[in-house]
């Protein structure tokens, strides 16, 4: 547990971020995919990033290809390699976590069959852990639903260019957190492969990624933590290295989002300078989709918290197969300081207005790194807040709690 206590709400820093978790990953499988190496500057220290690039390394190492590879908690890891391995020559058991082992991967694993991989559960039909036998695939097209996860999506299309065919995706449904495929397709095409999208069809050319170093910008989803907390303090000026208005990440609508809060978001010399304006009328209700954003989901809802306001959630369907059911988590610890809240599968209505200032709360979170950050500036309102197993931000932001210090000085 820790234990966070603050003695002012007027607040002044600066901060260089840390480095986007999404690009990290995607980069590192395109790397594996080159036939010669490049540098990647500034990946991500998050466990996601560093256990990815570790049994990268192990199973590029290896003089068989014979391994078990334990993913822990890390949901891209496990995706992006099921599709990795499967066109590579390898006998591979991939496992994680617990929490991993109850996170659908049906639907990737479905897809992968088609293109003839050879994939098998070895526990639960559905679920990790999986058996993989990879080898040389010829692609083609496939159809796969696209209102579960970008991720399935983008581990296919990663993989797709050393496909001896290429790939013709065609996805049904609606799309959730398209952002994030704008962002692979965009890394895709700098390393030299074809990407055309026509409609509900994306269609990736067989071809060779080409080696070129890359670093990798700061992340917009560990920026919205900051942007709650100049938006609860008093008075904030946060200086935010690494950030750029033309981002590849759909986080950045953030600068958007907490405009209309009262933050001012000013670009300039390689990052950005948040401000509280001062006097600013706030509105009583605040509605979103956050069908392109999920992962600020929750940042957000404990925003409405702290200003008392009432809000409409919505575009939340891929919150409860997450590193947690998040809607529910939001609900749970909501109520703590007494905020109503009503959900459906996509859906969550917050009613804050009798927020209660309580010191002596304790957040669960869950095995969720996102419930302890978006939780933790919480207590620029109520003066502390606990946060239990603290640890867990080391899957995306291992700095954050030294960061913390150095704004608030709690």
């Amino acid at each position: 547990m820790k234990k966070l206590i603050f003695n002012q709400r007027n607040l002044s820093g600066e901060i260089t971020l840390t480095s986007s978790k999404s690009i990290s990953n995607r980069l590192q499988i395109i790397r594996a995919l080159t036939n010669s190496s490049f540098e990647i500057k500034n990946l991500s220290s998050s466990d996601d990033s560093q256990s990815l690039l570790r049994i990268l390394n192990e199973f590029n190492s290896a003089t068989d290809k014979d391994h078990l590879f334990d993913v822990g908690p890390a949901g891209t890891t496990m995706r992006f390699l099921t599709a990795y391995f499967s066109c590579r020559p390898c006998r591979v058991i991939i496992t994680g976590s617990a929490r991993m082992k109850e996170r659908p991967i049906k639907e990737l694993v479905n897809a992968l069959h088609k293109l003839g991989a050879d994939v098998e559960y070895t526990e639960n039909e559905g679920y990790p852990p999986l058996q993989i036998r990879g080898k040389k695939l010829d692609g083609g097209k496939i159809d796969i639903k696209g209102d579960i996860s970008s991720q399935y999506l983008t581990a296919l299309l990663l993989i797709a260019p050393s496909l001896k065919n290429g790939l013709e995706l065609c996805y049904t449904e609606p799309l959730v957190s398209k952002p994030y495929l704008y962002m692979t397709i965009a890394l895709m095409e700098l390393f030299g492969a074809s990407v055309k999208w026509n409609g509900n069809t994306i269609t990736v050319g067989s071809s060779e990624y080409l080696a070129k170093d890359i670093t990798v910008e700061a992340d917009w989803s560990a920026a919205s933590y900051w942007y709650l907390v100049c938006l609860l303090a008093n008075k904030c000026t946060l200086r935010i290295n690494g950030l750029h208005q033309q981002s590849l990440q759909g986080d950045s609508v953030l600068a958007e989002i907490f405009d209309e809060l009262g933050v001012k978001t000013t670009f300039g010399n390689g990052g950005i300078t948040i401000t509280k304006r001062e006097n600013f009328k706030i509105p009583t209700h605040f509605v979103f989709d956050f069908s392109n954003c999920p992962d600020i989901a929750q940042t957000l809802a404990v925003a409405i918290c702290g200003l008392k306001l009432t809000a409409k959630f919505t575009g939340l369907s891929t919150l409860k197969v997450k590193e947690t059911d998040r809607i529910l988590a939001l609900q749970n610890e909501l109520l703590k300081f007494n905020v109503a809240t009503k959900a459906t599968s996509s859906t969550l209505e917050i009613d804050a207005r009798n927020f209660k200032e309580d010191k002596d709360v304790l957040i669960n979170t869950y095995h969720d790194h996102r419930m302890a950050m978006a939780f933790a500036p919480l207590g620029l309102v109520t003066g502390q807040i606990s946060i239990e197993n603290p640890d867990v931000v080391n899957k995306s932001y291992p700095e954050f709690w030294d960061d913390l210090k150095l704004v608030c000085h709690e």
